[in-house]
């Protein structure tokens, strides 16, 4: 079971939220329309359901994704809506148990979802990512959104985005959208999931530099891209994601209340 996330009161306090998640399904419909008079943007978690080496189940990225979206919930009050657990991931190749989409169902997909979410009232989408091959079509999704609607503001992002790409220590040093199953998300399942982890059968992968993107079945035998995942924890895993969850809560908690630019 995912754990519930933990916010600080002090994060809670400045920023507005209840401390606990807003959960989009479990309100009823009259509550939502009252909500999105008073906050009328919405966070859609997107994952995978993918192979994750021999030591961590396919859900690791919606999990990711949704346990930051939460948190980010629980301090701002935007709701949260159930995640997209399904993805772009036939990158990966054969490894047993992958279920992807095709982009072109992916974008379809998220289209629906902010069609609808419009209709309710929402007017600002947060599409926050957990897994690397559905970054393109998020982009796409969102210039397709922000360019059919005059009263929209759109982002599509990581969850990790919010803090620089060099503080994420993932132990690896090449690979781009290779990276997988590492010390990084491995430590960051240890403390969300952490049933789900057998630590007893983590391997780990030497990265090496490459122009070209591969399928992770081209250049995994485990499945895993990155090194010292043997030695991946929790502690680790909660510094990681508390950063995650404060850095993008304030970012949204600004993003909500921006005033809308004046041409010029």
């Amino acid at each position: 079971m995912i754990k519930a996330p933990r916010v600080s009161e002090q994060l809670v306090n400045e920023l507005g939220g209840t401390g606990k998640p807003v959960l989009w399904e479990e309100l009823t419909s009259p509550e939502i329309e009252e909500l999105i008079n008073r906050i009328n943007a919405a966070i859609v978690p997107f994952g995978a359901v993918e192979q994750h080496g021999p030591h961590m189940p396919l859900c690791v990225d919606w999990n990711m994704s949704y346990h930051v979206a939460q948190g980010v919930s629980a301090a701002t009050g935007v709701p949260v809506l159930h995640p997209v657990i399904y993805g772009v991931s036939a990158s990966h190749g054969d490894f047993p148990g992958t279920i992807s989409l095709r982009p072109e169902t992916f974008l379809a997909v998220v289209e629906d979802i902010v069609n609808w979410l419009y209709h309710s009232g929402v007017r600002q989408f947060i599409l926050l990512n957990g897994h690397a091959w559905n970054g393109a079509p998020l982009q796409v999704c969102a210039e397709k959104i922000r360019t059919r609607y005059d009263d929209v503001r759109v982002r599509a992002l990581d969850y990790v985005d919010m803090y620089p790409p060099s503080e994420i220590d993932g132990r690896y040093t090449y690979g781009r959208l290779l990276a997988h199953a590492n010390y990084f998300e491995t430590s960051c399942m240890l403390y969300v999931n952490p049933d789900l982890v057998k630590m007893d059968r983590a391997t780990s992968k030497q990265d090496f530099d490459s122009f070209w993107d591969y399928r992770t079945d081209q250049v995994s035998i485990s499945g895993v891209w990155g090194r010292d995942i043997t030695e991946a924890n929790a502690e680790n895993g909660e510094r990681e994601i508390s950063r995650c969850i404060e850095t993008m809560a304030r970012a949204i908690a600004a993003a909500v209340n921006e005033p809308w630019p004046e041409p010029s």
